[in-house]
């Protein structure tokens, strides 16, 4: 399935379950880290387990879990008993050998979507995503908690764009996640009210190679939909380039209106047909 958008809703306000599945995000992320403060937690796990029972069939539901080191981490093990979620949003994972551990802790597979950019240790860890390509739905970054833990005043420049440590941190996911087969999921635009900002930051996530992106306000979803979905004059490219490639199935190489083309090309054109569901 599509992972165009994914949007996060804390898991202590169950009032707002149903409108994040209404929002038209592909993926909703029921949080039990970062949105929800200590106190809340045991509600917070009470709401998500009783709306995960009944609503696994319905838009693609992931659960964010705390971290594997956490004391919270075993309670929500129990949290997930009876439940087969569309995925678990691993916080801090650092490279294979959280997937493993977190796979090996679990009385079903589920799949796994990782943070993986959230501690210095995890940068170091990012090429052993492919190990465990199996177990993974895709692969995404943060660009908030990494910051903190270096003691860094901001990851983003004035015009928003990532200052040169966290630019590095979102292309080494970028390609582990292709390495590993699997979606790149752009991390969040935390200034929901900015639209135009979205648009832009979405679009660079589009051109770097990402297919998806999280989100932290239903607002978001539209932008970030159209964003990730190829248009008319995209698909169009992309269909006569599969049929020039497969009229002609022993060439490396075509001429196609003035330009040249050769595997790669034939290579995106098939990934935008892939994205655009065809």
């Amino acid at each position: 399935m599509r992972l165009r958008s994914l949007l996060f809703v804390p898991g202590d306000r169950p009032e707002r379950f149903e409108k994040a599945l209404a929002s038209g995000a592909d993926a909703v992320i029921l949080d039990l880290e970062d949105s929800v403060s200590l106190a809340n937690k045991p509600r917070a796990r009470e709401s998500v387990h009783e709306f995960a029972l009944h609503h696994s069939g319905e838009t693609a539901l992931l659960i964010r879990i705390n971290p594997l080191a956490s004391p919270e981490f075993e309670d929500d093990l129990a949290a997930l008993t009876g439940l087969q979620p569309f995925a678990l949003m691993l916080p801090k994972a650092e490279g294979a050998a959280s997937v493993l551990k977190l796979a090996n802790s679990l009385a079903s597979a589920i799949p796994i979507l990782p943070i993986a950019t959230e501690t210095p240790s995890a940068i170091f860890e990012i090429g052993s995503y492919r190990e465990v390509s199996a177990s993974l739905c895709g692969l995404t970054w943060g660009a908030e908690d990494l910051p903190a833990a270096m003691g860094a005043t901001t990851a983003r420049r004035t015009d928003g764009r990532y200052t040169p440590p966290y630019e590095l941190a979102r292309s080494l996911m970028l390609f582990a996640a292709q390495a590993a087969a699997v979606p790149a999921i752009e991390t969040v635009y935390p200034d929901f009210r900015d639209h135009n900002g979205l648009r832009a930051y979405a679009g660079r996530g589009r051109r770097d190679g990402f297919s998806g992106m999280m989100a932290i306000h239903p607002s978001q979803i539209e932008t970030i939909n159209h964003a990730f979905t190829p248009d008319a004059s995209e698909i169009a490219w992309a269909e006569k380039v599969a049929a020039a490639f497969a009229a002609r199935p022993d060439a490396g190489v075509i001429q196609l209106d003035g330009r040249m083309l050769d595997l790669p090309h034939l290579k995106l054109a098939l990934r935008l047909l892939k994205s655009a569901g065809q």
